[in-house]
């Protein structure tokens, strides 16, 4: 029995000013390799993931071509797309490179932590919704403000998630999401992940699914200490 085709965009074209180094946070080293290396790796291993395309900054096409696709003999990476100024640029120019069929996987590269029991979890939900989001419950209560920092609502704690990567689409409808986006600056306002997208060019439901507590995403210093003791713990 035929499957639809999977395709995996990663995403490592963000500069990371939050790190603090002079090095971009998907290529600095975890337990001796590329933080990006991890989250290709997930995905060229997967059953699921037939294709690979991955979206690099300026100028580090083949620097993540021979010394981590290469170096580490990563699969199944069949196109690297140089991203844009803003994230929804750059998974518009990856989009733009893939065949409107089957679903897509978007996911952050400095995610190191994806693992096949959330990309079986976010497919079998794709299949079944059409769209879905990883992600967790909130632990912490949240409090939403107003301009001056008064807490003004506090949302019960249930129906607060964290929202991660992978964020998976039916592809026909992302790509129509997005290229909807881009024909008016106007819409771009706001969109800081691909499910407003979807929720605000198609009107479309999106569906969380369980992510991991681990499945953090490298941002801060703090983060890379805490992805090495998790890297040793699995290990």
């Amino acid at each position: 029995m035929n499957r639809e085709k999977c395709t995996a965009v990663v995403l490592a074209a963000g500069k990371g000013s939050r790190m603090g180094t002079k090095i971009q946070k998907q290529y600095l080293e975890i337990c001796g390799k590329p933080v990006l290396y991890y989250s290709l790796a997930a995905f060229a291993a997967s059953p699921i993931i037939d294709e690979i395309v991955l979206v690099t900054g300026e100028g580090k096409t083949d620097y993540c071509r021979k010394n981590i696709i290469e170096a580490y003999g990563i699969t199944k990476v069949n196109k690297i797309v140089v991203g844009g100024k803003e994230r929804y640029e750059s998974v518009y120019k990856a989009l733009r490179e893939i065949e409107p069929e089957g679903y897509v996987f978007i996911h952050d590269g400095a995610r190191p932590f994806v693992d096949e029991s959330i990309i079986e979890r976010t497919y079998q939900a794709v299949k079944e919704y059409r769209a879905c989001v990883a992600g967790m419950p909130s632990k912490d209560t949240v409090k939403i403000v107003d301009e001056n920092d008064f807490a003004v609502n506090t949302p019960e704690r249930r129906f607060v998630w964290c929202i991660q990567t992978p964020q998976v689409f039916e592809t026909a409808l992302i790509r129509h999401a997005y290229f909807k986006l881009m024909e008016n600056e106007e819409n771009e306002k706001g969109i800081t992940d691909d499910a407003m997208v979807v929720e605000r060019m198609e009107n479309c439901a999106v569906k969380l699914v369980e992510g991991s507590y681990e499945n953090i995403k490298i941002t801060t210093p703090e983060d890379l200490i805490l992805a090495e003791s998790l890297i040793k713990k699995r290990n």
